[in-house]
């Protein structure tokens, strides 16, 4: 927080981390970002909005303009829940419908919800434009969900992601994939480029 007040040019605030809605300084920093005048962006896990003693957390996003941006690997339910765990799409469905109802997704409304996708595999995502008309079209018409945007990422063959490649022997051709699809016109809207 004291780094936000000295950094005059700091326009965002993007938290992210797992589920950083759990960590015990959550609000007390988007209140803060708030309060200098910041953009604050939460890297929402969908499911932390139905943990229990995060019942308020939808309102609390609401009530303070946070936009949220937030995972969801598929529209379908058996391939959330072969990637992410049984019973994870679902609940991430359930806190889309709460973001929803207080207007996140709903134009005019400011509140602005994000959708993220990114493969679980050595392969690239689709066209961005028409996996979100997909998106879009599946989850309106299956749940009545709507929300503004859907990114698509490939994954850096960092950590784990890399681990996984390497234990199947896929990490080369995944790193050469990378290689000969690298599109210099990405660049300027690469997340946390500065």
């Amino acid at each position: 927080i004291e780094l936000l007040r000295g950094a005059k040019a700091v326009h965002t605030l993007d938290i992210t981390g797992g589920a950083p809605e759990l960590n015990p300084a959550f609000e007390k920093l988007v209140l803060a970002g708030r309060e200098l005048g910041v953009e604050v962006i939460d890297r929402c896990n969908l499911t932390v909005l139905s943990e229990p003693g995060q019942e308020h957390l939808a309102e609390f996003l609401a009530d303070n303009k946070v936009r949220v941006v937030a995972s969801l690997p598929c529209y379908s339910e058996k391939n959330v829940d072969t990637q992410r765990g049984s019973g994870v799409f679902e609940k991430s469905i359930d806190g889309l419908m709460q973001l929803n109802q207080l207007g996140y997704g709903v134009e005019g409304s400011g509140l602005v919800l994000d959708l993220v996708y990114n493969p679980l595999g050595a392969f690239l995502p689709p066209e961005q434009s028409a996996l979100e008309q997909a998106y879009k079209k599946r989850l309106a018409e299956d749940y009545g969900i709507v929300f503004n945007s859907l990114f698509t990422l490939s994954n850096m063959p960092i950590k784990r992601f890399a681990d996984f490649l390497y234990k199947r022997g896929e990490l080369k051709d995944y790193m050469d994939l990378l290689v000969r699809n690298f599109n210099l016109g990405t660049v300027p809207g690469l997340m946390c480029n500065n």
